[in-house]
């Protein structure tokens, strides 16, 4: 069973023709992805699939940006979704659910997070404000998002 952990959203004044590549195609993520900036020195490795279904990018950096692979998992007009697996500095699955919708003024784009949450993530999802820190980076990546698509 999953369960929504947190969603956050945005409009973008540019059309889903130029929104959803910058989600589907992972090498755009160096872009505008809030995790970036933890560490600029962190490596990057792609393999399987050059953008879309299929796509896999692993990382590892310093201490904040930690250990993980994400993999493309749907690609649709108004929906992408990437199964994120971290490594470091703790373990956890989830799924990240980008639903775009073309609106008068461009693209809406709502970016949610999924997951199981095992005893252990419940705790610490409270006691360390998760909400309020990924929530923060969800904000932080839609706002370079909007800039990068709106450039």
């Amino acid at each position: 069973m999953s369960n929504t952990l947190l969603t956050r959203s945005t409009l973008i004044e540019a059309p889903l023709e130029v929104v959803q590549p910058l989600i589907a195609d992972l090498h755009h993520w160096e872009s505008w992805s809030p995790w970036q900036e933890l560490d600029p020195a962190m490596q990057q490795t792609y393999s399987g699939a050059e953008r879309g279904v299929g796509a896999k990018m692993a990382w590892a950096g310093n201490k904040k940006a930690g250990e993980g692979r994400m993999t493309v998992v749907t690609v649709q007009d108004d929906l992408v979704e990437i199964d994120i697996e971290f490594i470091k500095p703790w373990a956890a699955k989830n799924r990240s659910h980008f639903k775009l919708q073309p609106t008068e003024g461009g693209t809406a784009v709502a970016w949610s997070m999924s997951g199981e949450q095992n005893l252990m993530m419940k705790v610490m999802f409270k006691v360390f404000n998760m909400q309020k820190r990924i929530g923060a980076d969800f904000e932080r990546g839609l706002a370079r998002l909007k800039a990068v698509a709106e450039g």
